[in-house]
């Protein structure tokens, strides 16, 4: 493999572990009856909507059907992927559930 594959094979890697943060991100607020598309507008006010956020919510399930997503889970795979405001929208929405 020479290095511009490989490059190739690490960018798209990242995209689907990136897919992958957005839709734990978007079963987690299923889950919790929160809207993503409202916690995301909050989060990064300045930004576009987000494609990959909606095509993440095509793939989400009711609660029922969903396995139990923990917040440490969310928040850990956000801080991954340096959704920082992301995380702290979401810190608030917990402490609003306790």
């Amino acid at each position: 493999m020479n290095s511009k594959q490989l490059e190739e094979k690490i960018i798209e890697n990242y995209q689907k572990d990136e897919k992958m943060m957005i839709l734990v991100f978007a079963q987690w607020c299923m889950n919790h009856h929160l809207d993503p598309l409202q916690l995301y507008k909050k989060a990064y006010p300045n930004q576009m909507e987000n494609p990959a956020l909606k095509e993440a919510l095509a793939l989400t399930v009711t609660k029922e059907e969903s396995g139990p997503i923990s917040n440490e889970t969310v928040l850990g795979v956000l801080s991954l992927f340096g959704n920082d405001e992301l995380a702290f929208i979401i810190t608030e929405e917990i402490a609003k559930m306790e």
